[in-house]
């Protein structure tokens, strides 16, 4: 089987919110070290109201990525928010009436929602942004699928760019955002966003591979 049906896959989000809320302390901490010390904390609160929408209406893959895409726009502020928020929002739109989410569903989702984030960030590979895991990941992704490999052996090529992307931003100076006024003092400490892309996308990567086993 190289598919999920929408139903099965709404664990998906499921486990994306326990990532975050078993990850926030340590979210907060690297982003203590260069920036404000309060993306963990924001985005558990997002991913929590997430939680509690969906324990009252349940639904597919596609309604709980597009409720989680909502309450991270209009709940959580900074530039997250609606980064998050728009990356959700965008890849539930692009899942919008498959009854079946397989290789080519997922990575036209997934380019959905780097195309989502293009839109209202200027950041690119290098800036120490949660786009040096993104577009490495999606370009990893769309290269393997491609190349004709299985959905499995895509994900596992977005997950290892995705940890390569995160892991290259300890030593970049940050050109965006507010931890781009310390300059060379940014330099060496991970950047938060990266870090939240990547568990986003490995936790992504690694309940699919479950669910398509």
């Amino acid at each position: 089987m190289d598919k999920f049906t929408q139903d099965a896959g709404s664990v998906i989000v499921d486990r994306l919110i326990v990532a975050i809320q078993e990850n926030k302390q340590f979210l907060s901490d690297i982003d203590g070290a260069i920036g404000d010390g309060d993306h963990g904390i924001n985005m558990n609160k997002g991913f929590t109201l997430c939680r509690e929408a969906l324990d009252k209406q349940p639904g597919d893959f596609s309604y709980s990525l597009k409720t989680l895409g909502k309450i991270l726009m209009m709940k959580i502020g900074g530039s997250m928010g609606p980064l998050y928020g728009k990356f959700f929002l965008s890849m539930g739109k692009a899942l919008e009436g498959a009854s079946e989410v397989g290789r080519d569903e997922f990575g036209a989702a997934l380019k959905a929602s780097l195309d989502a984030i293009h839109a209202i960030s200027p950041a690119q590979v290098g800036d120490k942004t949660l786009m040096d895991v993104l577009i490495p990941a999606e370009e990893a992704y769309s290269s393997a699928s491609a190349e004709g490999l299985t959905f499995a052996k895509a994900l596992e090529a977005m997950d290892a760019a995705a940890l390569k992307g995160r892991d290259s931003t300890v030593d970049m100076v940050a050109k965006l955002g507010r931890s781009s006024r310390l300059g060379e003092r940014s330099r060496g400490v991970m950047d938060a966003g990266s870090a939240s892309c990547y568990l986003i996308l490995h936790t992504m990567a690694d309940t699919i591979a479950g669910l398509i086993a």
